[in-house]
């Protein structure tokens, strides 16, 4: 489903990637782990095309995605990918609901067709009596499942997660990563999470170690 061949990337003379070859099967959990400097969130970035690689490429579907131009790409990025961070980037002046439709407006898509969506999503995330509150008035772990339920919205093949319960407590946590599975079990989605959760990392199908630039362990 999604490969990577062979790419490095440096950021002045500090080279951090040093030469990765991967392979990402369709609904498959995979877990990326690594000291801090190891290179797991530039290797995130640049398989969810949120940077390019110096050299090598990133295939999906056996089709290259590394040489697409600025405007292509983010058409790929929005059909395809869907991302969660830590700090759940949530917009604070909009609704549960209204984050969660965003990414669908963006993509041109009717507004009644993505609010029926998107309510279904957040009843999947035990959010349906959270449609209308704003993310402060959301608890953390509430605020990450809005974040889970917008990254699906457009019904993405693979979903790019970055530290996602890294700002949560231990029950929130264990909660997020239970969605997870849930979501491979009901969706077929795949998932990439980078993470320093020992837990999550072992409940993954695979496990990634990096080190130094190098996948030193699958």
């Amino acid at each position: 489903m999604l490969q990577a061949v062979n790419v490095r990337k440096s950021y002045q003379s500090l080279e951090v990637l040093k030469g990765i070859n991967l392979t990402i099967e369709k609904s498959e959990i995979v877990s990326i782990v690594g000291s801090s400097g190891a290179g797991k969130s530039t290797l995130l970035h640049i398989l969810g095309t949120l940077d390019n690689p110096d050299s090598g490429e990133v295939l999906f579907d056996g089709a290259s995605v590394s040489s697409l131009g600025r405007n292509d790409l983010a058409r790929f990025r929005s059909r395809h990918i869907g991302f969660i961070f830590q700090f759940h980037n949530l917009l604070p002046e909009f609704t549960a609901l209204e984050n969660v439709c965003l990414p669908a407006y963006l993509a041109g898509r009717s507004e009644k067709e993505v609010r029926v969506r998107a309510r279904e999503l957040l009843g999947m995330m035990n959010l349906e009596h959270r449609a209308e509150h704003k993310p402060s008035e959301m608890s953390g772990g509430e605020q990450q499942r809005v974040s889970v339920a917008r990254a699906l919205i457009n019904s993405p093949e693979i979903i790019f997660a970055d530290e996602p319960s890294g700002n949560l407590d231990t029950k929130n946590a264990q909660e997020l990563h239970q969605i997870f599975f849930q979501l491979r079990n009901e969706l077929d989605q795949t998932f990439v999470i980078v993470t320093h959760n020992d837990q999550l990392a072992e409940m993954a199908d695979r496990k990634i170690v990096m080190r130094d630039g190098f996948v030193v362990e699958e």
